[in-house]
């Protein structure tokens, strides 16, 4: 296995050479501790992969302990045929469900229908489909009963949950960076009040992206936490509320709809810090979690994300939102939380190191808490 060694930090930035990829110049070392002028000085930090001397033990884990639930993927696949390849693969890896959410949760109408043909019509219990919202000419008056109509409908034919609803500061539609901020419409605004409520009577939970990572409202400098590849999502600049304003946005929507479930995937953006997170759960009984997208927060603070997930066992899912066509995607999962592997690679700089999870925590994850807030009655699982 390649890896990255453990290095300093001056020994990463391999000179002034090493700056370009981010647009910044290094400032200069004028202490005796400068190391002096070597061969390495022209590799530029974007193209360093060094090879790890480390030598610990690995575990290939090919299937889940415990059946699985993934509550966050998407209709990556479009043909009958890639959807039953996809149903082989979750055989092989232990899944026995897929969620399919809504892209920015804009399917409604045909395109709905059209993912239940799909899916849902010859796999009824191994996809779920959520729909979304519907946010065509919200600005008008009769905008909240025609939501919620369209709501009843995608429910009547399958729908079983409402989301992926993203709101990173635009609002809830895709299209809404075009609307000065005022007009925007964010998750807690009056006009949704009545969809949110139609979702509680249907026991619909909806799976809200609020924000994103807090590295995206920091400049992408040489101070920026995540990679190059993550900086198409930055929010630094852009007028757009801050981070610390939508979970305020988050915190007002769960309040005023108790009786709504809401699971906010990537762990709310807040898996930076899971005892804020935590101090969210405890205040709000309608808010759950999903995994997706944020193994490189929890591989990194092994110790503290496990005493989390067992703390709040009964409040979060198992999630990937990764494309599935390989099979290591799942097996990295699998190893994440069920060995005690260490020095694991991921998709940013730094390294994941196993949870051990114990199974009462795993059964939880995997599958028991989607099971209970789900309204899967079509399911015999």
């Amino acid at each position: 296995m390649s890896a990255p060694v453990r290095v300093h930090r001056r020994s990463l930035l391999l000179g002034a050479a090493a700056l370009p990829m981010i647009g910044a110049e290094a400032p200069r070392r004028t202490t005796a501790s400068a190391p002096p002028p070597g061969p390495m000085d022209s590799i530029l930090l974007k193209d360093y992969e060094p090879d790890s001397s480390l030598v610990v033990p690995e575990h290939h884990v090919p299937k889940a302990r415990v059946p699985a639930i993934d509550v966050h993927s998407h209709d990556y696949v479009k043909t009958p045929e890639e959807i039953r390849a996809w149903v082989r693969r979750m055989d092989e890896v232990g899944v026995e469900v897929s969620v399919i959410l809504s892209g920015w949760g804009d399917t409604t109408g045909a395109r709905f229908d059209r993912l239940v043909d799909l899916f849902l019509k010859p796999y009824p219990t191994r996809f779920q489909l959520y729909c979304g919202l519907d946010t065509t000419g919200f600005e008008k008056p009769d905008y909240p009963e025609r939501a919620v109509a369209e709501l009843v409908r995608c429910y009547e034919n399958g729908a079983r949950g409402v989301g992926e609803l993203v709101d990173k500061g635009s609002g809830l539609s895709g299209q809404q960076d075009l609307l000065p901020p005022e007009k925007r419409l964010h998750p807690d605004d009056p006009r949704l009040d009545a969809f949110w409520q139609k979702c509680a009577e249907l026991q619909l939970p909806v799976n809200l992206h609020i924000a994103d990572h807090p590295s995206s409202w920091q400049p992408p400098d040489i101070h920026q936490e995540r990679l190059p590849a993550y900086q198409r999502w930055n929010q630094h600049g852009r007028p757009s509320p801050s981070y610390e304003e939508l979970l305020v946005i988050r915190d007002r929507l769960l309040a005023k709809h108790p009786n709504t479930v809401f699971v906010a995937c990537h762990l709310s953006n807040q898996g930076n810090d899971l005892a804020s997170l935590g101090q969210a759960l405890d205040r709000f009984p309608n808010l759950y979690l999903d995994t997706s997208a944020r193994d490189y927060e929890l591989g990194r603070q092994p110790r503290t994300a496990a005493k989390f997930l067992t703390r709040y066992k009964d409040r979060v899912l198992f999630g990937t939102d990764l494309p599935i066509g390989q099979k290591s995607m799942y097996e990295s999962w699998w190893r994440l939380f069920e060995t005690a592997d260490e020095y694991m690679p991921g998709p940013n700089w730094w390294r994941h190191y196993g949870l051990e999870l114990p199974d009462a925590v795993l059964e939880s994850l995997y599958r028991a808490n989607a099971r209970r807030i789900m309204n899967w009655e079509t399911l015999s699982l």
